[in-house]
């Protein structure tokens, strides 16, 4: 398996990707794959990586610009984040994270936020401080990983393809 990043004729493989990973999870409305297009058309697609086995892409990551009181100081945000189901829990979710906050690093990022499950982010590296808040979701939900400096505090916001249209 190799991890790359995304090339332009990915883009439907991975909307579809996305929309099968998300089909099965509870708490999905069926929009990560729509969010994953918009980032891409927005601009804010700052970081977009595929596993790929044997030609087949598994698994794909999404980064993109996220701000802590309304400011840009060097944050971005996970996901979304997908694998095939028929290929979950193999680790490649995992592997395409590393690489990904690794990447981000190498480029001086100041960290990593998300909205997702503490027990499986933890074993990523992410946590919560509950000063770090977005709207009005549970603070134990809003989880970072500091790559440089301080622990983030304040309210967070994500690229607008995230923001729920009218």
């Amino acid at each position: 398996m190799i991890i790359r990043p995304e090339a332009s004729e990915d883009a439907e493989i991975l909307f579809t990707l996305t929309q099968r990973a998300f089909s099965q999870m509870p708490y999905s409305d069926g929009s990560e794959g729509r969010f994953l297009n918009a980032l891409r058309s927005d601009g804010d697609l700052t970081l977009s990586l595929v596993a790929e086995d044997e030609g087949t892409i598994v698994g794909h990551v999404a980064f993109s610009p996220v701000r802590i009181n309304d400011i840009d100081c060097g944050w971005f945000g996970l996901g979304p984040i997908s694998v095939a189901p028929e290929r979950q829990r193999q680790g490649i979710g995992r592997k395409l994270v590393d690489a990904g906050l690794s990447i981000l690093e190498q480029r001086g990022a100041s960290g990593c936020a998300l909205i997702g499950d503490p027990a499986l982010y933890s074993k990523l590296g992410f946590r919560c401080n509950k000063r770090l808040t977005y709207g009005e979701v549970p603070p134990e939900v809003v989880q970072f990983k500091t790559l440089s400096g301080q622990d983030p505090e304040g309210q967070l916001t994500f690229a607008p393809a995230f923001d729920p249209k009218p």
